[in-house]
């Protein structure tokens, strides 16, 4: 019964997440109202950085212990932009995306009011450059499209005879589709790309 009752702990108000994620990522999709609609912003990651330097990416990080998403996408917003909390109105949270290197990455969906977009300072140390691209862009141009193959690499010594298996056993592969938008000399695709998409899906 201790193991029974050790299970009921454990499991009775058990957020599901995902089986062996190593971490979760949380980032903003900021939207600015602008003549002629919304627009969302985008930074473009400081060429110092050690992972993704010059990459196009919306602002966020890694989760800290015991933060929602919210609270990790407006910090790390706030980290990087200098934009306080305060100025942003969370709208939603979309779906987040499962990444083969097993992490999650979370989007929260906020709307900059004008004083927080007017209070921007972008971070040199994380931050080359912040640019904002109308809704109607990606709603109206389609994003182009490539595709990369995940294969396993199964070890000589698997024990295929002891697992009841035979040595030409069909391995489960899989695909990864990559949109990319170009929007005035910025390539916009990967995750953030994949999270611009879901949200114009929203939209149509």
């Amino acid at each position: 019964m201790r193991d029974l009752d050790r299970l009921r702990r454990q499991y009775g108000g058990h957020t599901p997440g995902l089986l062996g994620a190593r971490h979760s990522y949380a980032v903003l999709c900021p939207l600015v109202d602008r003549p002629g609609g919304l627009h969302l912003l985008f930074e473009v990651r400081s060429a110092a950085l050690h992972r993704q330097p010059g990459e196009v990416c919306f602002p966020g990080g890694r989760m800290e212990a015991g933060e929602t998403l919210e609270q990790c996408a407006l910090r790390e917003t706030e980290e990087e932009l200098a934009i306080p909390s305060r100025e942003i109105e969370i709208l939603g949270k979309p779906d987040f995306i499962c990444n083969q290197a097993g992490f999650l990455m979370q989007p929260v969906l906020g709307l900059v009011s004008d004083a927080g977009l007017a209070s921007m300072a972008p971070s040199p140390a994380e931050v080359a450059e912040v640019f904002a691209v109308p809704l109607s862009f990606f709603r109206e141009t389609r994003p182009e499209f490539h595709v990369y193959d995940l294969l396993p690499e199964v070890p000589a010594d698997f024990p295929y005879q002891a697992v009841g298996i035979p040595a030409d056993y069909r391995w489960a592969r899989g695909r990864v589709e990559v949109p990319i938008w170009y929007w005035q000399g910025h390539a916009i695709w990967g995750m953030t790309a994949r999270l611009t998409q879901d949200l114009v899906r929203h939209l149509a």
